[in-house]
Formats: C-alpha cells, sequence, structure tokens
C-alpha cells in the first residue's frame, strides 16, 4: 500500500508500471486457449485413475470413436436407403484422421468351415439384395442388435474409429469435413454423437459464453457506475482498475500455458462482481470525503484511512473461500480455485496502489459536492431496526424452524451426476445423445477389466470363458449394459460361425480343443488387430466393454453396489479379479471426492475465517456469532437444492465455499462498525444501532451488486453455470437478511463486553 505522502513522489513511477506490464499481459491474451478434456476432472493420485490408465494403455481407448446413426422412417431395409448408405461409409472412411468405419452393410458374417479354412457373406448383399433374408440373419445375430441397428429397424449405426487421442484442431477438421459430408446425403435423419463431437460443441459454447460474460460485465459495471455516481469521472476511473485486473489475472493464466476450462468461462462475471465491490467501497468514500470541503489529498488519505483495512479483510475472505477449493482432488476445480483466489487479491492490491493515484492524477469532479439523499434510507433502517429488536423472539423461533424444514430438504439431496449434465433438454446435441442412447446401447462408456489370480489357469480355459459369459449375461440382463467387445462374445461368434450360423450355437463350447483353434484363428482376423484389443499381450488380462444409457451417477452406484455382490458369489472370484474402469466410472468416482474434498476444504475455509474474527474482535463468543449467519444460509441454499431436485455436481458443489467467502464481508462491515462505536465507550444497544443504520445501506447495495452480476450467469446455456449463478445469488440475499435481522439480535443476547471502551468478553 502506497502512503498519500509518497504519491508524489512514486505516482508517475507506479503508473508507468501498470501501464507497462498492463499493456505486456494484454499482449499475452492472443495466446488463450480451452480446453474440454473431461480426463482432468479425474482425481488426482488414486488408485482407480493411475489403473484406468494403465488399462487403456494395455488395450485401446474406450472413447476414441464417433457414433454416426442414420434414420430412416421407412425402415432401413430399402434397397435404394442402403445403397446410398453404403456409398456414404465409403467417403467417410477417406475423411482426415478416420481410421475404420464399422457399418452393418460392409459387415461380413463369418463362417468356419470343417476343413479350417473360413468362409464370408455380407449380412447384407448389395449385389443380390434379399431384404427378408438378410434382415432375418441380422436379428438372428443378437450382437448386432442396439449397437448396429436398432431394434424398430428404422435407424443403423456407423462406428467411425478416429485417431486416438485427438487433438482439438484435428476434431474440429474431422467434425467439420463430417458434417459437410452429412449435408450432401439427404438422409431423413442424421445424429451423431462421441468424445469429438461433444468437444467441439463445449468449446464453441465456452467461446461464445465468455465473450458474452464479457461484454454484459462491462455493460452492468457501466450501468451500475453510471448511477452511483452520475459522472464520466465516476465511470472511466473505476473501469481501468476492473478491466486491468481482467487482463492481469488471464494474462497470468496465459504465461503459464493455463487455459480456461468450462468452470473457468464465469471467470469474468466473478472478477468484474467481485473487483468492483473493493473500487466501489474506496471511490464511495473518497468522494464522500470531497463532499465536506476537504482537498484532494486528504479526501484520499481519509478513504485510504477508513476503507483500506475493512477492505483487505473482505478480500482475504473471499479469496480464502476460492484458496480454500484447492483441497478439492480435481484439478480444474484446484486451478478454478487458484485463478479466483490470485484474482480476488490481486483486485485488492490494484484497488489501493492504483486507484489513489488516478485520485491524485484525475481528482473527482467539482460537481461531485451535493446535498446528503439518506434521510430515506436512515429512517427505513431505523424502523427496521426497532421492528427487529422488538420481535426478537419471533426472530429466533422463524429461524428455528426455517432450520428444521432445511434439515428435511437437505435429507433430500443427492450427489449425481450424467455425462451431458451440463445441457438443456432442448439443446439439439442433448437431443443427439438422447437418440443414441436410447436406441444404440447408450453413450456412456462401460469397461470391466478381467486379471486372472491363478497362474495355472488360462483365459482360453472353458471352464474360465463360460464364467466370464455368466458375467456378460448379467450385465447385459441385470446390469443394462451393451456389451459390443469381450472375450466370451468373441468366441460365441466364432462358434455360431463354425455351425452355418445357427443361433442355437451362440454359446462358449466346451471343447479346450476348439477353443483353441479359435484362438489361432483370431491372430489372423483383422491382422490380429481384434484379439489385441481383447486380450492383453501376456494373456494375464481382458477386458469386457460397451456402453450403457446416461442414467446417472446414482443408479450406475446401486448397480455398481449389485455387481460386485454378484461377482463375490462367483465360483471364479477366487482365481479372476474382476475391476470396474474407463472413463465414466471415473467420471462417477471423481463425485465422490468431490464431495469429500468440498467438505474439507468448506470447513477449513469456515475455521481460517473464524479465527481471523476471533483474532480480529478478542472474542470466541464474537468468532461463534459471526460465523453463525454466514453458515445458515449454506443450510438453506442446501435445502433449496434438495427440495427443488438440484443434485449435488461438480458445479453446484463449489457454490458452498466460495460464497461463504464472500457473504461474510458484509458480516465484517457490520461488526467492525459495531467495534468502532463500542470503543468509543458507546452502550452495547446504541453501538449496535449505529452499526445497522451506518453500514446497512451499504451492506444492501453491495449484496444487490452481487446478485445482479451473478444472475447474468442464468443466461448461460450450461446448467452448471446457470446454477452457479442463481444458487450464489440465493446465497448472498439469504446471507444479507440474516446480517441484517439475526446478527443485531444474536449480539444483544449473547455478546456481553465486559469494559464500555472495549470489546472484550
Amino acid at each position: 500500500m502506497v502512503g498519500n505522502s509518497r504519491i508524489k513522489k512514486y505516482a508517475w513511477p507506479i503508473l508507468v508500471g501498470f501501464l507497462v506490464f498492463s499493456g505486456f499481459f494484454a499482449y499475452q491474451l492472443k495466446n488463450t486457449r480451452f480446453d474440454y478434456d473431461f480426463e482432468k476432472f479425474f482425481p488426482l493420485n488414486d488408485d482407480d485413475t493411475k489403473f484406468f490408465f494403465e488399462h487403456r494403455a494395455k488395450f485401446e481407448s474406450d472413447n476414441d470413436y464417433l457414433l454416426v446413426a442414420i434414420y430412416s422412417e421407412k425402415g432401413i431395409f430399402k434397397a435404394p436407403f442402403l445403397k446410398k448408405v453404403d456409398r456414404f461409409v465409403d467417403k467417410v472412411e477417406k475423411l482426415p484422421y478416420v481410421r475404420s468405419v464399422t457399418s452393418i452393410t460392409k459387415l461380413p458374417q463369418v463362417f468356419l468351415l470343417p476343413n479350417g479354412l473360413t468362409a464370408t457373406k455380407p449380412y447384407i448383399d448389395l449385389n443380390k439384395i434379399d431384404l427378408k433374408r438378410d434382415s432375418a440373419a441380422i436379428y438372428a445375430s443378437e450382437e448386432l442388435i442396439n449397437t448396429m441397428v436398432s431394434k424398430d429397424a428404422k435407424a443403423l449405426c456407423l462406428v467411425v474409429k478416429h485417431e486416438e487421442y485427438i487433438s482439438k484442431k484435428k476434431s474440429d477438421e474431422l467434425i467439420e469435413a463430417l458434417d459437410i459430408l452429412i449435408a450432401k446425403q439427404h438422409f431423413d435423419d442424421v445424429i451423431t454423437a462421441g468424445r469429438t463431437v461433444g468437444q467441439g460443441y463445449y468449446i464453441k459454447k465456452m467461446n461464445k459464453e465468455l465473450l458474452f460474460y464479457v461484454a454484459m460485465s462491462a455493460i452492468f459495471i457501466v450501468v451500475f457506475l453510471i448511477i452511483a455516481f452520475k459522472s464520466i469521472w465516476g465511470v472511466l476511473l473505476p473501469q481501468v482498475i476492473l478491466l486491468g485486473t481482467m487482463v492481469w489475472i488471464v494474462g497470468i493464466m496465459n504465461l503459464a500455458n493455463q487455459p480456461i476450462n468450462i468452470i473457468l468461462t464465469t471467470l469474468p462475471t466473478v472478477m468484474f462482481v467481485v473487483a468492483m465491490s473493493d473500487v466501489i467501497h474506496l471511490t464511495s468514500r473518497y468522494l464522500d470525503a470531497l463532499r465536506t470541503n476537504v482537498s484532494n489529498m486528504e479526501a484520499i488519505q481519509i478513504a485510504l484511512k477508513e476503507v483500506g483495512f475493512a477492505t483487505f479483510l473482505t478480500s482475504l475472505t473471499t479469496a480464502i473461500g476460492f484458496f480454500s477449493l484447492y483441497f478439492v482432488n480435481v484439478e480444474p476445480i484446484r486451478i478454478y480455485g487458484l485463478v479466483l483466489g490470485i484474482g480476488v487479491s490481486l483486485a485488492f492490491v490494484l484497488t489501493i496502489l492504483i486507484l489513489p493515484i488516478l485520485f491524485y492524477f484525475f481528482p473527482g469532479p467539482k460537481t461531485i459536492v451535493q446535498k446528503n439523499k439518506d434521510g430515506y434510507w436512515n429512517k427505513m433502517l431505523r424502523r427496521w431496526f426497532i421492528g427487529i429488536l422488538k420481535k426478537r423472539k419471533a426472530v429466533i423461533i422463524v429461524t428455528g424452524l426455517l432450520l428444521i424444514v432445511s434439515g428435511l430438504g437437505i435429507a433430500k439431496i443427492r450427489a449425481n451426476n450424467y455425462l451431458m449434465d451440463d445441457m438443456r433438454a432442448s439443446d439439439p446435441v442433448k437431443q443427439d445423445f438422447n437418440f443414441i442412447d436410447k436406441n444404440f446401447g447408450g453413450i456412456r462408456p462401460f469397461e470391466l477389466a478381467v486379471s486372472l489370480k491363478d497362474s495355472t489357469r488360462s483365459f482360453w480355459d472353458p471352464e474360465v470363458i463360460q464364467e466370464l459369459d455368466r458375467v456378460e449375461k448379467y450385465l447385459e440382463k441385470t446390469y443394462e449394459a451393451e456389451i459390443n467387445l469381450s472375450l466370451a462374445q468373441t468366441i460365441k461368434v466364432m462358434n455360431r460361425a463354425s455351425h452355418a450360423g445357427l443361433k442355437s450355437y451362440y454359446t462358449v463350447p466346451d471343447s479346450k480343443r476348439t477353443i483353441k483353434s479359435f484362438k489361432r484363428k483370431l491372430r489372423f482376423v483383422d491382422e490380429g488387430r481384434l484379439l489385441k484389443v481383447i486380450i492383453d499381450s501376456t494373456e494375464t488380462t481382458t477386458r469386457i466393454s460397451g456402453g450403457m444409457g446416461d442414467v446417472g451417477n446414482t443408479i450406475t452406484s446401486e448397480r455398481n453396489v449389485k455387481l460386485k455382490q454378484f461377482l463375490s458369489k462367483l465360483p471364479s472370484h477366487k482365481y479372476l479379479e474382476f475391476r470396474l474402469t474407463g472413463t465414466s466410472h471415473m467420471i462417477d468416482k471423481n463425485m465422490s471426492y468431490l464431495a469429500q474434498s468440498l467438505i474439507y476444504g468448506l470447513l477449513l475455509s469456515i475455521a481460517v475465517i473464524a479465527l481471523i474474527m476471533g483474532l480480529l474482535f478478542r472474542s470466541w463468543r464474537m468468532m461463534l456469532l459471526s460465523i453463525i449467519p454466514n453458515i445458515l444460509p449454506l443450510i438453506f441454499v442446501a435445502a433449496i437444492m434438495g427440495y427443488f431436485g438440484i443434485n449435488i455436481k461438480t458445479s453446484t458443489a463449489i457454490i458452498f465455499t466460495i460464497a461463504f467467502g464472500i457473504a461474510v464481508d458484509d458480516t465484517i462491515h457490520f461488526l467492525g462498525k459495531f467495534k468502532h462505536e463500542l470503543r468509543k465507550g458507546r452502550s452495547k444497544i446504541y453501538a449496535l444501532k449505529r452499526a445497522y443504520l451506518v453500514t446497512g445501506k451499504a451492506m444492501i447495495l453491495t449484496t444487490l451488486i452481487l446478485c445482479s452480476g451473478f444472475l447474468l450467469l442464468l443466461f448461460s446455456s450450461f446448467l452448471g453455470t446457470f446454477y452457479l449463478g442463481l444458487l450464489l445469488s440465493l446465497t448472498l440475499f439469504f446471507a444479507l437478511i440474516l446480517d441484517m435481522v439475526l446478527l443485531p439480535i444474536l449480539l444483544l443476547l449473547f455478546y456481553h463486553p465486559k469494559q464500555k471502551s472495549g470489546v472484550r468478553d
């Protein structure tokens, strides 16, 4: 902080330094990147995360493919339609970064002949189309239903495998080329889904929304500053700090090579709103001082002296709320907490360091001196204060009843998430994914790793494969997953192929010799690539892979518990180890880590802020009383989430730690004035009244500013961002009500200073 006596000496060097650094950070904005890598949401330093990457290295990614569903109102078994699809597949295979396309129009039905040779026949012979025969053959092959063709025979699905771990640039090229190709075909409808589609869509939305929030936040700030200060001066000077803070924090992110993830799209709104609070407090006090006809330098000194420390405390508590997110064991949440924590701290430093220098070079306008118009506020606040004290019993009773009702609501809250959770039901991409979900096994990848615990056993033993088949049947009938890749399924298909395609032979053979012959043939199928993605090179690990509906974390967790119970009762559990893995499983596990980590972070935030309050007022009782009005809003909002079915997930869970750090600001201002009056020797009731009248208007206006800013997030097309804005605004509104209604009563009833001149108990 620069003392006013030194402003003349250091004003120019500091201002020039600020402008140079601002220009440097502004230049870095060209390097701004966006990130939609959901794997970064996996828990850090976790055994399951490590196992996931090891398992994927043995086989292949379970998410590097596109599903292209082609719909025909008249049904798919029409010769012109099938020929058109076949020509389309030929073109898709030539698109950039496409490795292979699996289509029912090109899929061969394999027959294993007694002499050891193989013969193939297409499921659909485009030269001699016999639709009745071909459709019967397809629907006799149960592994094709809900994977390659829909049950109602009105849609078929192409599985387009593309380059693994495809980059954003390549992904965009592939999707753009595919969209152009689809537009030329004139099918009844074509639905695409997959990580590449979701990634491109999310990033496009993130770019659009980030620009929207920057524009809306800027408009909001200009409008508020015009209303508050009624001058061009009052609009331009504060914005130097607000825009400077934003440029600095994004510039620092770019220097650190840190992209903007989906959570950080809220950065402009949050930073503008939080930073504006500091700027408004300092500017308002500076202008109030000018109205008393003091000199410009004296006005700067008064503003820094009376507002500086309180602003420091509110910035500190808000930053602590954000920094506490670092204890969440999920990288994007940690980054979010660090970026915003640093941003809040930076906003305070620039406000205290640069704004007084701007006041020095550009003094407040002469027209700022005006009559005091706070008479209305004083009358209203005085009436509220008296009414609240008269009805203190009613306030306590109502608060208690709300706590009971909130307890019932909190009991209803659920931690749940969906892969397409952030999209609204009306979103076209969400509808496309839902279509795939319903007709082609689901967009939620399912992956079960199976390892041998007994070296005397082999995955090629008939009893082992039969046991795997038993597990697969459970997965398909009870767990409701569609299995499309596994050792047992492959052996059953080969057994059927060796018996002229008869459906009754879609079973695991009892003969070890037969299975070994299938193993030899598998080494030549697709040059051995099929075998490599089913069983690892050491033949000690295999996989059961497929998809399932996006039913949410809660239902999936219930199914997982029953699956583990089923597996534990199998005789094979003595020599086989089953372990759930895959991208969707890791996202689910992230939820359990998230809840636990956020609780720790919130408790730490509460403890640190409570300690600060205790040291500030040198009273453990004051410490407790200051925390109560800021914990109750969290309870009330959690209850609302329970009653309205708003699930705990990544975007909603972080609300509590953020809201607590911001909400406590009003309490600090109120208690700071209360302490100041007590030190003057005032009585407790008089000190309460003065604190209420002096800080009440600022508390109300500041909360309105914060809520209005966060309500901008309601315009987001991402539901997570929508709820972030809504629930943060509700929390801050409840915190204001409790500070204005409950806090004075708590202080009156439970705080008893021993000395009139101090604040000790």
